[in-house]
């Protein structure tokens, strides 16, 4: 049983857009805490954006101002449209759901999400 599943990966220039979007099951939709991380090769996986289950979002640093994450609950979906993307945006993008409120944006704060789907690729070139 599928229970997260990202898709909307792709290979644009630098400057350019994509939106992904993560297709949750009911149980994981009501998660307090659904994060959009991401993991470039030879790195760590890093959280980029959360939203909680009032709606309240929250972003790294790093993406300030150029991600938005958002959500349609009739679809029980979580998107990420990412706007002015970089070449240093390029890894494989997953989406993760935690049973309770939990950290995410520390180092190594992956291992407090407790569900993850498959990742989907973002490739920018410069």
């Amino acid at each position: 049983q599928v229970q997260l599943e990202e898709s909307g990966g792709g290979s644009v220039q630098d400057g350019g857009s994509l939106t992904l979007s993560c297709v949750a099951s009911a149980h994981l939709y009501r998660s307090n805490c659904i994060v959009w991380f991401r993991q470039a090769p030879g790195e760590q996986r890093e959280g980029v954006a959360n939203i909680d289950s009032t709606g309240k979002v929250t972003y790294a640093e790093s993406v300030k101002g150029r991600f938005t994450i958002s959500q349609n609950n009739a679809l029980k979906t979580v998107y990420l449209q990412m706007d002015n993307l970089k070449p240093e945006d390029t890894a494989m993008y997953y989406c993760a759901a935690a049973r309770g409120s939990v950290s995410w944006y520390g180092p190594r704060d992956y291992n407090n999400m407790d569900y993850w789907g498959v990742g989907t690729r973002v490739t920018i070139s410069s």
